[in-house]
């Protein structure tokens, strides 16, 4: 990812992260969220946030990558109701954006 090597991601066989401490899942499927949001299925992106959010609650919540991610989702045209509710668990929002959705491409 932060080589920019994106495509890996989806030529790569899933991985089973289910035998690893739950911070190194939580981690695992921010790196996911954020690579499937520089190809741009953001559903997919946010899909992974919210399982994330699951197994570890407030390392989403308080994780910069992640919660930069969903400001980033918010600057776009159609802001998904999901990211919406999201920045609203995560109290995302409230500082308004920190980084440009140019910004965020180039940190994934």
């Amino acid at each position: 990812m932060e080589l920019g090597d994106v495509q890996r991601h989806r030529h790569g066989a899933p991985l089973d992260t289910a035998s690893l401490p739950v911070e190194r899942q939580v981690r695992h499927a921010i790196e996911t969220a954020r690579a499937l949001a520089r190809w741009n299925p953001i559903d997919d992106a946010l899909a992974a946030l919210l399982d994330a959010e699951i197994i570890g609650l407030d390392q989403v919540r308080y994780h910069r990558l992640s919660r930069d991610l969903v400001r980033a989702i918010l600057t776009r045209p159609r802001r998904p109701r999901l990211a919406v509710e999201l920045s609203d668990r995560m109290g995302a929002r409230s500082g308004g954006p920190r980084c440009s959705w140019a910004q965020i491409s180039r940190l994934v």
